[in-house]
C-alpha cells in the first residue's frame, strides 16, 4: 500500500514553472508569485522544495531580469549611442530617411545610483567619521594640571 502525505493534495501543475519564469522576467518577487497563483506565499516556499523546477525557474527569472536592468542602468550611466533613422515627411508621407549615431550622454543620476549600491562604504550619502580628537578645552585643562604638579 503507497502511503500519502496528510492534508490537501498539491495545486502545483508543472506549467507553473515557466509561468512564474515569464512573472519572474517582468520583475515579480515570491508575494506577486503567490498572488498570481492564488496561495500563501508559504505555498511558494514549499514549491521550491519540493519542485526544482519550479526554483530553477524563479531563480533564472530573477537573475536575468536583475542582469537586463544592471546592463541598462550601467549604459545610461556611462552614456552610449545607437544608430536611429531619421525621417523626412511632407504631406503626411515619408520623403526621405536618413540613418545616423544618435548619442546619449552619461546620467549623472544613474551613476550615482549604480556607484552607491555596488561600492556603499565610499559612496553613501552618510559617511562614518571616528572622532577621538580632545577639545582645545580639554587639552588647556590638561596642560594647566602639569604645570600645577610640576
Amino acid at each position: 500500500m503507497k502511503r500519502t502525505r496528510p492534508g490537501q493534495p498539491t495545486a502545483y501543475k508543472e506549467e507553473y514553472a515557466k509561468t512564474a519564469y515569464k512573472l519572474c522576467l517582468l520583475g515579480a518577487i515570491d508575494r506577486d508569485l503567490a498572488d498570481f497563483f492564488e496561495v500563501c506565499e508559504s505555498t511558494i516556499n514549499n514549491w521550491k522544495k519540493e519542485h526544482p523546477a519550479f526554483l530553477e525557474s524563479i531563480k533564472n527569472g530573477k537573475q536575468l531580469a536583475d542582469s537586463n536592468v544592471a546592463q541598462k542602468l550601467y549604459h545610461r550611466a556611462i552614456g552610449y549611442k545607437h544608430k536611429d533613422t531619421k525621417f523626412a515627411t511632407h504631406e503626411g508621407k515619408i520623403t526621405d530617411s536618413k540613418e545616423y549615431m544618435k548619442h546619449y550622454p552619461p546620467d549623472s543620476v544613474a551613476a550615482i545610483f549604480w556607484l552607491k549600491n555596488r561600492q556603499p562604504k565610499k559612496w553613501r550619502d552618510k559617511q562614518e567619521v571616528e572622532v577621538s580628537a580632545k577639545s582645545k578645552l580639554e587639552d588647556f585643562f590638561v596642560n594647566q594640571e602639569k604645570e600645577e604638579s610640576e
